[in-house]
């Protein structure tokens, strides 16, 4: 599973860093050589205090991104920044692979980047950090980050402070709901029934399709297929009032295993698979599979992200051009729930190193950045030129959009909270048959069933941090052996004991900890 992957590669990314920090001493006044393209250690204590630059002598600066597949220097967000905030930006990127451990070798270095941008890995961030190798931005934002403190919710912010103290600006995630059920509306019309809205509606379409064979392939036809690693699937889980990996229970945040709607929703599971209304090979499947088994016209219906819209739509259309499809709205279960896990927290940090040499100047090019105009601009271009607007929407010129803002977000150094959410749609919109699922689950959905993800914005906790990925992956393993038959339910005791002393009480502790002081 790809966040397994991750969590390994953060591990030993983690102590690359540790050690090779420790190799450096302590003292983070060497510069090195003088291009200063490695420098000796990484607290630069002498930079914190160095004066800002002038307007009339702004200093290049040096940032350190995320993998694209241009050149950033190049690219034309590149020379619009420069354009509009005086700062000349040379702008190095991380690889495509093993991001961290490079990301790692680089701060324990010393090298003098003025900003660098990540992912929202919460543990890697703190572990820069507890270890000293960032700078407290809370005193710069307030002497020169007006538009910063407009632009990102104090919320947000809190969210990412240590200690007290502020050491990173997040780009928040823009849209709250990314997967549901992706069904064939032509092979509802073909059975005579209706788009399901409840649980039990959902199960007798999909006896429909087993038993109608509306595929016109026989046996061969799968009602309903997902991946081998997708445990929980999204709309019938939050049938269950289980829509995040933790949710309320009594005004206390547990995890879906030790939730009381597990049985029922495991019991759900199994029973389609048991009636041969869930794909019998799921266990097998990966993502390939699935998407090869919906496109080829033998499976009625499959969980997917609405990213992977516009490839699965060009596939079907090959196999049958006349297939339709429609995501399922949020189902209604056996008590009346529903919901889907809405996103909340970050997609990106940025922060800036101890080891940068203009500090001062960093926070003021970032602060640039996010006045409101320049923003809108960096992000979506010119009206006219790259976007149009109808009905308050926002809509992309292609091939022009594509090629000068479709990797604009790679030089976000933060964003306009307030608007970003809608700016960001235009990239939906590049896709219309992409756009119209996005908007069944993200415009057309009730507000009440995107329920956002109430550790989305939690602070750095560090045994949650430490056993999450672990825990996760047990219950995933589990409940996937539950469905298919593979365990039982009368061995739930003895696993919700293990799953306990494996990490779960410890997290439950700090993470409720924090909860109860979010209802003050």
């Amino acid at each position: 599973m790809r966040k397994s992957v991750k969590a390994l590669q953060v591990t030993a990314a983690a102590s690359l860093f540790a050690i090779a920090l420790a190799a450096c001493g302590s003292n983070g006044n060497d510069n090195g050589n003088a291009s200063g393209s490695a420098s000796a250690g990484a607290s630069g204590s002498a930079s914190a205090s160095a004066p800002a630059s002038s307007d009339a002598n702004k200093p290049t600066l040096k940032r350190l991104q995320l993998w694209q597949d241009q050149d950033p220097n190049t690219y034309p967000v590149a020379k619009f920044l420069e354009d509009k905030t005086g700062y000349k930006v040379q702008y190095d990127m991380l690889p495509q692979d093993k991001a961290a451990d490079k990301l790692n070798l680089l701060m324990a270095s010393g090298e003098a980047y003025d900003t660098v941008q990540y992912g929202a890995d919460m543990a890697l961030y703190s572990d820069y950090a507890q270890k000293g190798a960032l700078t407290d931005l809370t005193p710069l934002i307030d002497q020169y980050g007006p538009n910063i403190k407009q632009a990102i919710s104090q919320q947000s912010l809190d969210a990412l402070k240590i200690g007290g103290k502020l050491y990173a600006l997040p780009s928040t995630l823009t849209y709250k709901v990314g997967t549901s059920i992706l069904i064939r509306t032509d092979w509802l019309e073909k059975v005579g029934m209706q788009m399901p809205t409840t649980t039990d509606e959902l199960k007798a379409v999909l006896k429909a399709f087993k038993d109608k064979d509306p595929g016109g392939h026989g046996d061969q036809d799968v009602p309903l297929t997902v991946n081998g690693d997708t445990a929980f699937l999204d709309d019938i889980v939050g049938a269950f009032g289980m829509p995040n990996a933790w949710n309320d229970v009594d005004g206390q945040l547990v995890p879906r295993v030790l939730d009381p709607s597990y049985k029922d929703y495991v019991a759900y599971m199994s029973d389609l698979y048991k009636e041969g209304l869930l794909d019998n090979q799921f266990v097998v499947n990966k993502g390939a599979t699935t998407k090869e088994k919906f496109t080829s016209g033998k499976a009625g219906a499959m969980i997917i992200h609405w990213a992977d819209i516009p490839s699965v739509n060009d596939a079907l259309k090959k196999t049958d051009p006349n297939a339709k499809f429609e995501y399922i709205g949020a189902l209604k279960g056996p008590n009346g729930e529903a919901g889907f896990s809405g996103n909340a927290g970050f997609d990106r940090l940025t922060f800036i190193p101890k080891a940068s040499k203009h500090p001062e100047d960093a926070i003021k090019w970032i602060n640039a950045t996010l006045e409101p105009e320049t923003f809108k601009e960096l992000a979506i271009g010119e009206e006219g030129k790259h976007y149009t607007v109808e009905n308050g929407a926002y809509l992309p010129i292609l091939p022009i959009f594509n090629d000068e803002r479709n990797l604009a977000n790679n030089y976000m150094s933060g964003t306009d909270e307030a608007n970003y959410p809608q700016y960001w749609q235009a990239r939906v919109h590049k896709d219309p048959v992409m756009f119209e699922q996005f908007d069944i689950l993200n415009n057309k959905q009730p507000d009440d069933v995107k329920i956002s993800n109430p550790l989305g914005l939690a602070p750095y906790m560090p045994n949650y941090s430490k056993y999450n990925q672990q825990l996760e992956t047990m219950v995933g393993d589990y409940t996937v052996k539950l469905i298919a038959g593979a365990e039982q339910m009368s061995g739930l005791e003895a696993f919700q004991a293990k799953y306990k002393a494996a990490g779960e009480e410890a997290s439950a502790k700090e993470i409720n900890d924090w909860y109860a002081t979010t209802k003050k």
